[in-house]
């Protein structure tokens, strides 16, 4: 009998028990803004330094590491009385607005700590940096080519990139495009590596970055062009358009870190600019100067070590990567 009782008052007041009339109702908890904690942030400036300059997709790896960090939802965000956070309040010409999601503040992130990379590459580029400078006050004429090769460079990009900004965000930034330019970019790369090989040269190439003609500057520049396409990588486009004129594997490669310097830092500014507050509103200052930190040290080893292993064995084997990559973001993401 006394089990009976017991039995009785499990089932009225257990776990599984109907509310009754009298119960209160438990509202779910607002989706007050996610914390970006210290592994996310360092995870993300390791993948942003080791992937931004390397011929392998910084984005398809982005994608990765946001979707394994619970960083890619894209529903609205509330604040603690429940009220939507607006990226773009509502307004008489745009009623529906644009509420902040996770995966906004989160691509912002991404894009703003490449302030980190950018950092690496001038300290260790400095010297031709410095001969920049030179060339600017008169005093050394290849530093003076550079910077107007590095200028007829980045422009085509800069320009077409600006004009096609919302139809680039609009219909290519998908797992499916990425993929698709994974591929494609591995290609590229290997017809470009083997070109690049059945050259008849005598003696390897000595041309310099400076060296450059504007024709081919300008080139390389629409070559870029290509990297709007989420990615297709913006490093891989320019060092085979530096095969192309005529530059080894590793003046392409210092050809391509130095004219990342204007492209990346530009779209850091203007992304800060457009996002910025939304982006530290979810997840602070502290979070983004860890990331970019990391993302400085990480870019630094990266470019050393990448050099190095261009010498040796061209752009072929991070082809062979990069198509790995397409398959696992096939697999993983695509239904």
């Amino acid at each position: 009998m006394r089990l009976l009782q017991i039995l009785s008052i499990l089932l009225l007041f257990g776990p599984g028990a109907p509310l009754r009339a009298a119960d209160p109702v438990v509202e779910p908890a607002p989706h007050v803004p996610a914390e970006l904690t210290l592994r996310d942030a360092v995870v993300l400036g390791v993948v942003e330094g080791l992937t931004e300059f390397l011929p392998v997709s910084s984005t398809g790896h982005l994608i990765i590491a946001n979707r394994f960090l619970g960083l890619d939802a894209d529903e609205p965000m509330r604040d603690e009385t429940g009220q939507i956070m607006w990226f773009k309040p509502p307004t008489p010409a745009d009623p529906a607005g644009v509420p902040l999601t996770l995966k906004l503040a989160a691509d912002t992130y991404i894009v703003v700590i490449q302030g980190g990379a950018i950092l690496a590459v001038v300290l260790l580029f400095w010297a031709q940096l410095v001969g920049i400078l030179r060339g600017m006050a008169g005093r050394d004429a290849a530093g003076l080519r550079l910077l107007r090769n590095l200028i007829l460079a980045f422009l085509p990009p800069a320009v077409i990139g600006l004009s096609l900004h919302g139809w680039i965000d609009a219909h290519l930034f998908s797992v499916r495009t990425v993929v698709v330019a994974l591929i494609s970019g591995a290609v590229l790369m290997i017809a470009a590596e083997r070109w690049r090989k059945h050259q008849p040269r005598l003696v390897p190439s000595r041309k310099e970055p400076a060296d450059l003609t504007a024709k081919q500057a300008v080139g390389i520049g629409f070559m870029q062009c290509l990297s709007l396409w989420p990615g297709m990588s913006r490093s891989m486009v320019t060092m085979v358009g530096g095969y192309f004129a005529g530059l080894s594997p590793p003046k392409a490669a210092e050809f391509s870190f130095l004219v990342g310097l204007p492209v990346l830092g530009g779209a850091a500014v203007y992304k800060f600019w457009q996002a910025g507050p939304a982006m530290l509103a979810v997840f602070g200052w502290a979070e983004m100067l860890v990331g970019a930190a990391v993302a400085t040290i990480s870019a630094a080893l990266a470019v050393r070590l990448f050099i190095s292993y261009l010498t040796r064995r061209g752009l072929e084997p991070f082809a062979y990567y990069r198509i790995a990559v397409a398959l696992v973001l096939a697999i993983w993401f695509m239904e």
